[in-house]
């Protein structure tokens, strides 16, 4: 008995760690009512049970990473066949190209650290107006992303936001405990306006990314099934992505200006002093092979901007060459320096292949399907309308490639069946892309640059949560939104 009683008491101890006792319990609720519903209720309305309660995983992150409680919640679905490992298998396979990217770019990013963080400081510490920072840090990334991907600019970000905490970190570790009590409040404004910036800097890479093919993954696929090519996408979809793009630049601003939503904070200028310090002493510190390491940071970034512009290969790949062009160019040959890039990106790569499993439920099981055939029913411009906002929901709660692909393909059957003719299908084509776009950015579930961000380690040290991360994204999503809803009505 005593021994039993032992037993249960380590699982209950051991059962998702260190998380809260409540949380432990909701996921063991789950994980049991589950076959309870299968059995009352059926395929179709448990597998709405089980997306509810991944997301539920995904807004708790702070106190428990996804991958986890998702993973039980994902491992439970296949054991009741709700999907299955070869349609998980299918997913991977037809992502690969986005976690090869996850794994290689991020991974040869963090070998750029050190030129990124020469690069950004010097931006930081230059322009004192938290106005004029914040546009610049949004518009940059926008413009970026746009040729880049917008993962490859959340990396950018998360490297950028953790160097600049991490010199923070040094300093107050090595002073003492009094010293670190009295400059709490500076810790929390210095952390509320990392919040800030990368905020800011990540809704701009989003933006950015509906301008071109490459921007996002839906993008392409979309102009694959249309046959349109880099120039095409981006003069057919400029008539909304590029407003939504200004659109969001000025909500940037106003955001700023009314310090609403937890916007509008400022840099400690003891933290500004301690960063320059930090920026004039490593200034000090470089030699001629300090020189030449940013010389070469240099030159591999420029390489990174074409090949990605270009699409000279998969991203992937060219996050691999970098890496691979920086570690020999600069020297790193120790084995545990190359594990320590992969660190930041591998616990995302898993919480995404777990990720599609529930995405593979979701196709087994068709939860899309009566509401893609109800608005293929209504007719006219109320069409366009009713795609968006199914478009729009659906991608809050899944993801928005998965839900653009689902939605292209069975319009594209329509469009073989003569249902409606080239221009329309041209039309539901934009509104897809748009919809899962624009909209997706209302949660982490369907916007994957905010998911990466969100469980990220610099997220959970600054405290930017699941319901942080959608309240302040909530004025982008309302203004974009708007716009390409409004261009969708009026101007395609």
């Amino acid at each position: 008995m005593a021994d039993a009683m032992s037993y249960r008491a380590a699982f209950v101890f051991n059962f998702l760690g260190s998380a809260p006792s409540w949380y432990k319990w909701t996921i063991a609720a789950f994980l049991l009512l589950n076959p309870l519903f299968l059995f009352v209720l059926g395929p179709f309305i448990t597998g709405w049970l089980i997306i509810l309660e991944f997301i539920f995983t995904l807004a708790m992150a702070l106190k428990c990473h996804p991958l986890a409680a998702g993973g039980l919640i994902a491992v439970e679905a296949m054991i009741l066949g709700l999907g299955t490992p070869e349609a998980t298998l299918h997913e991977v396979e037809s992502n690969l190209e986005v976690l090869l990217m996850l794994m290689f770019m991020v991974a040869g990013i963090h070998f750029m650290k050190e030129g990124l963080r020469f690069a950004f400081t010097s931006l930081l510490l230059k322009v004192r107006s938290k106005m004029a920072l914040a546009i610049i840090f949004c518009m940059l990334c926008s413009i970026l992303s746009s040729f880049l991907d917008t993962l490859t600019m959340v990396a950018v970000i998360i490297t950028v936001a953790s160097s600049f905490y991490m010199v923070y970190f040094d300093f107050i570790q090595s002073l003492s405990l009094e010293e670190r009590e009295r400059r709490k409040q500076e810790g929390a404004e210095f952390k509320a306006f990392l919040r800030d910036i990368m905020m800011h800097s990540v809704t701009g890479a989003v933006l950015g990314g509906t301008l071109t093919l490459v921007g996002e993954p839906q993008n392409i696929y979309i102009a694959h099934v249309m046959d349109w090519n880099f120039v095409q996408y981006f003069l057919i979809c400029s008539v909304i992505t590029i407003p939504a793009l200004l659109v969001g630049y000025l909500t940037c601003l106003f955001l700023e200006w009314t310090k609403i939503m937890g916007y509008g904070r400022m840099l400690p200028e003891e933290v500004r002093a301690l960063l320059q310090a930090k920026a004039d002493k490593q200034r000090e510190l470089m030699d001629v092979k300090a020189w030449v390491r940013m010389i070469i940071y240099c030159a591999i970034g420029l390489y990174l901007i074409l090949a990605l512009a270009l699409h000279l290969a998969p991203v992937g790949f060219i996050g691999l060459s970098v890496m691979v062009l920086l570690t020999a160019l600069t020297g790193v040959i120790e084995e545990h320096k190359f594990g320590e890039a992969f660190t930041e990106a591998m616990p995302f790569t898993a919480l995404l292949v777990v990720f599609f499993a529930i995405v593979a439920m979701i196709h087994q099981q068709n939860l899309f399907e009566p509401m893609v055939a109800m608005v293929l029913q209504i007719q006219g411009v109320p069409q366009l309308v009713a795609f968006f906002f199914t478009n729009a929901v659906l991608s809050t709660m899944s993801d928005s490639v998965f839900v653009a692909t689902v939605f292209i393909n069975e319009v594209e059957k329509a469009f073989e069946a003569q249902v409606f003719d080239r221009a329309w299908f041209e039309k539901l084509a934009i509104v897809v892309n748009m919809a899962t776009n624009f909209p997706a950015m209302a949660t982490p579930n369907g916007q994957a640059a905010f998911l990466f961000l969100l469980t990220s380690s610099i997220s959970s040290v600054i405290g930017l949560s699941y319901m942080e991360m959608v309240k302040m994204a909530l004025p982008y999503l309302l203004t974009t939104s708007t716009v390409a809803l409004i261009g969708i009505i009026y101007f395609i």
